[in-house]
């Protein structure tokens, strides 16, 4: 498996290192973590990711506008997790989500969907997502 670039949006430390230990464990390389809105697209500006995990309710700002903003300049796919659904499946059509708390396979096979999802996309642009 190519070495895939994470991005963890995540503002509860404890749950956003334990989540990048979880995803190294898994095989991949985590970028960078980022707590706020503001943080999150700066960091995926300057790493380009392959996925990116975000928490859909930030203390400062929304994962949700995150992405939004993130997808301007491309597509990265993306999981977005959170503890209320509601808000998460109302905004986030077309993408793939995990209700808090979650355990690794369904992390492990949630990543493994959105990233087959993903490679149709690449396959058509001929562009990887992670410039790694």
């Amino acid at each position: 498996m190519p070495s895939i670039s994470v991005l963890i949006i995540e503002d509860e430390a404890i749950i956003a290192l334990l989540l990048a230990e979880v995803i190294e464990g898994m095989g991949y390389e985590v970028c960078d973590i980022a707590a706020t809105e503001t943080e999150a697209v700066a960091a995926a500006a300057r790493f380009r990711p392959g996925l990116m995990i975000v928490d859909a309710n930030l203390r400062e700002g929304s994962g949700i506008s995150a992405v939004k903003e993130i997808q301007r300049n491309g597509d990265i796919p993306h999981i977005f997790v959170s503890g209320d659904m509601a808000t998460v499946q109302k905004l986030s059509q077309g993408s793939e989500v995990l209700e808090k708390p979650f355990n690794e396979t369904q992390l492990a096979r949630s990543i493994a969907r959105t990233l087959a999802m993903a490679a149709p996309a690449q396959d058509r642009t001929g562009t990887p997502f992670d410039s790694a």
